[in-house]
């Protein structure tokens, strides 16, 4: 007789259900970058590119109307057309029959918690990757490329009010009031060792909603993540870390998924793989996503390029 597990031609619907959750609950948290995207999920049966339409502003009409002449100057409308496709991504484990059996602590529970911090880590990433080949880049001090940011460029106040400057200039729009900004432990070290930062956050309580952000300064959110772009030896004579922060603003990129494959955990219990595991000896748990990221408007988002003061390089 075959081992019974929870289900044994795969889990029901109560302990899928809670797994699934389990699986989220972990993801979610380790999720910045794909946090501040634009959400869009392609409908089933319509394919899996979806277009992101940017329609261009009009210039100001200071011209004034004469009076009784019909108006004959009218305007085309400019559309950009960006279009996105979503990629499969997954991950899964598998453990044996012997495992199940001795293992002190609940196996699925444990492994869907660990699938999850995976998953997050995962999509986080390749969200990353994608927006921070933006190019609206300004650097450090007097640093005017990558190669040339110095051991002591670090990102300061002052760094922050210069990016709030691109953004407002490029009329990026705030996110719920803020813009916002992913930073890394060693940037988070500099910038709250400064006067202005502790200032902004002793006056700044008032009314401040405790959500996991660092603080806001200068009408910046802050967000502390280890997986922000650090480029080893990339700065001065290839010597100098130079660690990439990036600053949001609204609609600066995108997040697509498909309808139907969202992040899901995928358990195959002993016994499911018939004669190809005929003595069942192994099962598996995994996890799949469909979705990819897309920026949609260079402008509204600044890759700031800095050293820090405590990086090994």
């Amino acid at each position: 007789m075959a081992l019974q597990t929870t289900g044994s031609v795969g889990l029901s619907a109560e302990m899928k259900t809670f797994y699934d959750r389990l699986l989220l609950e972990r993801t979610v948290p380790v999720l910045l970058y794909a946090n501040f995207g634009q959400k869009r999920t392609i409908p089933a049966g319509t394919g899996k590119i979806i277009e992101f339409r940017r329609f261009s502003g009009l210039a100001v009409a200071t011209t004034p109307l004469t009076e009784g002449a019909l108006y004959t100057n009218l305007k085309d409308l400019t559309v950009t057309a960006i279009t996105a496709t979503p990629v499969q991504y997954g991950d899964a484990v598998g453990f044996s029959d012997v495992v199940s059996t001795v293992a002190f602590d609940p196996l699925l529970t444990e492994t869907t918690e660990i699938l999850g911090e995976q998953a997050g880590e995962t999509i986080d990433e390749i969200v990353r990757d994608i927006v921070v080949a933006g190019t609206t880049v300004l650097y450090a001090s007097t640093a005017v490329s990558r190669v040339t940011v110095g051991a002591a460029m670090i990102f300061s106040p002052a760094e922050i009010r210069r990016a709030v400057l691109q953004l407002k200039l490029n009329r990026a729009k705030k996110i719920n009031g803020f813009y916002h900004a992913v930073i890394h432990p060693r940037t988070t070290h500099d910038l709250i060792s400064s006067q202005e930062w502790r200032d902004a956050q002793v006056y700044g309580q008032t009314g401040r909603v405790f959500d996991g952000s660092l603080g806001t300064l200068y009408g910046v959110k802050f967000w502390e993540s280890d997986k922000a772009t650090v480029y080893v030896n990339g700065g001065v004579t290839a010597t100098v870390d130079v660690f990439a922060t990036m600053i949001f603003g609204a609609n600066a990129y995108g997040v697509v998924g498909l309808s139907g494959h969202n992040l899901r955990t995928i358990y195959k219990p002993l016994g499911s793989a018939g004669t190809a595991d005929p003595l069942d000896q192994q099962q598996t748990q995994g996890w799949k996503v469909m979705f990819t990221a897309k920026i949609l408007n260079d402008a509204f988002m600044v890759r700031f390029e800095h050293s820090t003061s405590t990086a090994a390089n």
